[in-house]
């Protein structure tokens, strides 16, 4: 009989990781959907006939023990994807170091740290697994107003990617990255007003011009990430290693 396998998702609770569970179970995979928010986990863990854990990525305490535990509970911990992101708009100049500090451990250093606790826990169990970890087209070009921090998180989670992705390949491990452009999701509706706001215009002006900025003419939808991630996790991917793979339309080509 064939093994269930077992992939854990951050920041599952809406938007981009909701969807991602939801595909990943709809391939038969068991979700373990985790989020800081532990009733919007239960809500899309009942979704999709997975498990619920709340989950703080900036713990790495915390981040260590649920990856044992999964393990422990289910057989193995086979995928996982550091999906748990923030973003905040402000002007270069007027950046709080408090905010950088925010952006960086939850995009960046929590991304190290769950990264590390799966693999650590992978390469116990002697089996091959698959990391994801979800950056973004800001991580490829510099040229995006109002998120320099945010920027910088991504440009470094894409870079950590193929730090781990050197460092685990003798383990059969694999770790690839997807890069999202502009996607509905309800953090974009925040940055919408955000934007609109220093901008000085409406969110629904800003929303058109994302879409003129996307060649393929829509805004992006979660599903569409979420497909490119159940790629990256399945034997077709099996190749493929250390990779930033663009999702986003044609908004950023590289």
């Amino acid at each position: 009989m064939t093994h269930t396998k077992v992939a854990l998702v951050t920041g599952a609770g809406s938007g981009i990781g909701a969807a991602i569970a939801r595909t990943l179970a709809s391939r038969g995979l068991l979700v373990v959907v985790t989020d800081v928010d532990g009733l919007r986990a239960e809500w899309v863990a009942a979704e999709v006939g997975g498990v619920a854990r709340t989950l703080d990525v900036t713990e790495p305490a915390a981040v260590t023990e649920v990856a044992r535990s999964v393990a422990e509970e289910h057989g193995s911990l086979d995928v996982w994807v550091s999906n748990a992101g923030v973003s905040a708009m402000r002007p270069f100049l007027e950046v709080p170091v408090e905010q950088v500090e925010r952006t960086l451990a939850v995009n960046l250093q929590a991304v190290f740290t769950c990264g590390q606790a799966a693999a650590c826990v992978m390469v116990a169990a002697g089996t091959p697994g698959r990391i994801v970890n979800v950056a973004s087209m800001a991580g490829k070009q510099g040229r995006i107003p109002y998120l320099a921090d945010y920027v910088a998180s991504k440009f470094g989670v894409v870079g950590l990617t193929q730090a781990m992705a050197y460092e685990l390949a003798p383990h059969a491990i694999t770790v690839n990255a997807v890069c999202p452009g502009y996607v509905a999701t309800p953090m974009q509706e925040r940055e919408l007003e955000w934007e609109a706001s220093l901008r000085g215009t409406k969110p629904e002006a800003v929303r058109e011009l994302w879409i003129a900025d996307t060649p393929l003419g829509r805004l992006e939808e979660p599903e569409d990430v979420a497909r490119a991630v159940a790629f990256l996790v399945s034997e077709d991917a099996g190749f493929i290693t250390g990779e930033a793979l663009a999702v986003n339309g044609g908004a950023y080509m590289d």
